[in-house]
């Protein structure tokens, strides 16, 4: 069984976008911590922001006993670690939920030799192999030829990779 680590924020749902929109329509800077300690992340976690059937495909993934799977997200604050844990556990029961503070590398955090992290930011994926990992791109755009690693729209993918 493969350990697998999937990405919150823009591979199960699209928080960032609403983040985004958010703080511009609130006039605060992305980059101000005071933001993300205000902000009220229940108004973002919501079903209708999920990405690609996520939340289904993540159910297809247990199912399937190939991975042992686990959210691993970076936060900016306690309320925002919270409020993303009570979504998690509103769809999965048993689901394991790690959290990153947002100033340290999701590598510093856990073993990542052989594992397998989707993540759509980049530089995460670039630590994630320098750290032996196996690195997955998650993109919802069609060119998908610029990226260095392999590339999925739909978690349900990770089926026919491994």
């Amino acid at each position: 069984m493969k350990r697998l680590y999937i990405d919150f924020d823009g591979v199960i749902l699209d928080t960032i976008t609403r983040l985004y929109e958010e703080a511009e329509r609130q006039e605060y800077d992305i980059s101000d911590n005071e933001f993300y300690e205000k902000f009220n992340y229940k108004c973002i976690l919501k079903d209708k922001y999920i990405i690609n059937d996520s939340i289904e495909c993540i159910n297809k993934l247990l199912a399937s006993k190939k991975f042992e799977v686990s959210i691993l997200t970076h936060c900016h604050s306690i309320k925002e670690a919270s409020d993303k844990v009570k979504y998690v556990r509103k769809h999965f029961k048993d689901m394991t939920v790690i959290i990153c503070p947002k100033d340290i590398s999701k590598t510093k955090i856990l073993h990542t030799e052989g594992a397998i992290l989707v993540d759509d930011y980049g530089g995460n994926l670039r630590e994630w192999k320098e750290s032996g990992g196996i690195p997955i791109k998650f993109s919802t755009k069609t060119n998908k030829k610029d990226y260095d690693y392999p590339v999925i729209d739909r978690l349900d993918k990770l089926l026919d990779m491994f």
